[in-house]
């Protein structure tokens, strides 16, 4: 399955976000970081928007998909998953020598499992 966006998809969330860190940050009494973050964001934004014709920016993009990429995106996603579950686990005992609570990262290996085997029954049934 092929998935189109315009060029311009992901520019925008990464805006969108920006402003979202700016409110959560003004909010918890730190405007200054807010703005950082929004500056950060719409830079990132702007980058994958100006990246001109590479293919993985095109890719990342989304107005340059095509079969190899999309293999690529989900090899990837899985490499980041990996890690990322990893560094929760790992943050989660260290929490726990520590004498600390680890539930903030016990909860994210939770979220983590739980959506994972979803995910393979899920995809198992589908064929």
């Amino acid at each position: 399955m092929q998935i189109t966006r315009s060029k311009f998809f992901v520019p925008l969330v990464a805006v969108a976000l920006g402003f979202a860190m700016l409110t959560a940050q003004w909010i918890g009494g730190d405007p200054k970081n807010g703005l950082i973050s929004l500056v950060i964001m719409t830079v990132l934004g702007a980058l994958v928007l100006l990246g001109g014709r590479s293919d993985t920016v095109r890719g990342l993009r989304g107005d340059g998909r095509d079969e190899r990429f999309h293999r690529i995106d989900v090899m990837a996603t899985a490499v980041a998953g990996s890690v990322l579950f990893g560094t929760i686990i790992v943050a989660s005992l260290v929490q726990m020598a520590r004498g600390e609570d680890a539930a903030p990262f016990s909860w994210l290996g939770v979220i983590a499992a739980l959506s994972y085997l979803g995910a393979v029954a899920v995809l198992r049934l589908r064929g």
